[in-house]
């Protein structure tokens, strides 16, 4: 980069130029994993440029960086995108600090924390270092700004004699051709003066967008090779091991009574329901969240004690070690009642986005709380950082494999097959809620054609699937909005691709949009509505 300055400019400026290009009045969809690929690639060659090569350990932060970002044109499942896109970010961050020296694997929580805040410093203020440092040119060695100047004024020159030169003949072209005038008209409008604040908004972002670009790569060069920070925490332990004892005692007490007490309420199942006089609803609803809460500060408790407690001797170490197992054990066990909780909330009422996002987290959160007491037992409490990315990175890819919308719909249906056949045996079940299909995405789409293709579907149960595809298809029917290849989405394409396969069966589907909410009938002559819950 210090060696042709000029191009290292040029480029950071060009990246700007594209993420306006990719994203500008763009919907969501290949632009993200195309500009990810774009960064990367060019800070590689840049780096490489100057003798700088890749560590093989931050080559490794490829392969999950590649996968999350291919994940946002792949699924259209909100949380899904949103944590792909945001965990994206981070290990890119995590690529740019450790890229000479790849030591990301050794980080402690602190490392991330501190590595972070040396980045966004790095974005704000190297890139003017940088240019100081460009300046100041060693004695002897000739500018090249005269060169440089000569060069630019027989360009401006050519641009002047060529500007009337063009407008006569693009305006006998115009006259010749109407296409042609229309397409000159477009392109002339691009520089209406009516368009010149967005104009200047977009040169402003792109030039901010270029200015951390600079930046980042400039940290890659100048101090990814940086060691890491010592064991020594931002606060020097001050809490007594007595003090600390008796926490986690008290709270590994109040756990041990909390389930053992409720022991066989946790795991009664249906056989317990009217326990205190409980409904099945009440059962199958209350009480997981909190657990789950419950599990989620346990940890922050334990965290938190390991950092601030003094511990002076072994014995110390294995008592303090010892509370930590048993309140993990204690905690996971609520974690199984937990997940219990669940599993009977879903078999009454279904499968939904937060009820899946919990049933994953619990079991990476239950992983997680493992990883840390093994970190604490083996005196490995540095490890705890990567322990912590590697689990919210098994959460986000976890999400992205399994297909939360088409999951749902395919668990729900399957549900709704097993209550029709067993209507008797489950009397507070409720029915398949067809409705909520309508607020799934475009990943939801093929499952939801492949069971209504599926001719061992009950009829009433096929009949609702088909009402939720004819709705879908009537809203993308009034869903003028234009793609641009920018905006590519395999979701939304293999979703036009499925619809296009029943559209013959849809048509029997009788779609009335006089009046709010449109409705559907099917032709067995039953009535739906086509307008989702967050309209209500």
């Amino acid at each position: 980069m210090k060696a042709n300055p000029s191009r290292f400019w040029f480029i950071v400026i060009l990246l700007g130029w594209v993420f306006d290009f990719l994203f500008w009045r763009k919907a969501p969809g290949v632009n993200f994993a195309l500009y990810v690929i774009l960064c990367i690639v060019t800070g590689i060659v840049l780096l490489r440029m100057d003798g700088l090569r890749l560590s093989r350990r931050a080559s490794l932060l490829l392969f999950p960086i590649a996968f999350l970002s291919a994940v946002t044109f792949i699924r259209l499942e909100p949380m899904t995108v949103f944590l792909s896109v945001s965990m994206t970010l981070f290990l890119m961050g995590v690529f740019a600090l450790t890229y000479l020296g790849g030591r990301w694997i050794q980080y402690g929580l602190l490392d991330y924390f501190f590595g972070f805040l040396r980045l966004f410093g790095s974005m704000v203020a190297r890139p003017l270092g940088f240019a100081a440092q460009v300046r100041r040119l060693p004695l002897g060695q000739p500018s090249l700004g005269g060169k440089r100047i000569s060069y630019v004024w027989p360009v401006l020159r050519g641009i002047v004699i060529a500007l009337p030169v063009i407008a006569i003949f693009a305006s006998l072209l115009s006259s010749a051709d109407p296409v042609f005038a229309r397409r000159f008209k477009e392109f002339v409008d691009l520089f209406n003066i009516e368009n010149l604040p967005e104009y200047i908004f977009r040169l402003v972002y792109i030039l901010i967008f270029a200015y951390a670009l600079a930046g980042t790569f400039l940290h890659a060069a100048q101090s990814s090779d940086e060691s890491i920070s010592d064991e020594k925490p931002p606060v020097s332990p001050f809490l007594g091991f007595t003090e600390s004892a008796i926490v986690l005692g008290s709270v590994a007490v109040l756990f041990t009574a909390f389930v053992v007490i409720q022991f066989q309420y946790f795991f009664g199942g249906q056989a317990n329901i009217h326990i205190e006089g409980y409904t099945y609803s009440e059962y199958a609803r209350k009480g997981f969240g909190e657990l789950v809460t419950v599990a989620f500060f346990s940890l922050l408790l334990l965290l938190g004690l390991g950092a601030i407690t003094r511990r002076e001797s072994e014995n110390q170490r294995r008592v303090f070690s010892g509370f930590g197992v048993l309140l993990v054990g204690l905690v996971i066990v609520m974690l199984v009642s937990a997940f219990q909780r669940l599993v009977l909330y879903e078999a009454a009422y279904g499968f939904s986005r937060l009820r899946t996002y919990t049933h994953i987290f619990m079991i990476w959160l239950a992983l997680l709380l493992v990883a840390v007491v093994t970190l604490e037992i083996l005196r490995r409490e540095r490890g705890i950082g990567l322990a912590m990315v590697l689990s919210s990175l098994g959460f986000v890819v976890s999400l992205g494999v399994l297909n939360v919308d088409a999951f749902i719909v395919r668990q729900n249906i399957q549900r709704e097959i097993l209550g029709v056949k067993e209507e008797a045996s489950a009397p507070s079940r409720a029915d398949l809620d067809a409705r909520y299909f309508l607020d799934l995405s475009d990943d939801a789409v093929p499952e939801l054609v492949t069971a209504f293709l599926d001719e061992s579907l009950p009829a009433a149960v096929g009949e609702k699937v088909g009402a939720a595809l004819a709705c879908k298809r009537y809203q993308r029917e009034q869903d003028e909005r234009e793609y641009p290849w920018q905006s590519f989405h395999i979701s939304r394409y293999t979703a036009d691709l499925e619809i296009a396969k029943v559209d013959m069966q849809l048509d029997e589907y009788k779609v009335t949009d006089s009046g709010y909410p449109v409705k559907v009938e099917s032709p067995g002559g039953e009535e739906f509505s086509c307008s989702q819950y967050s309209y209500d």
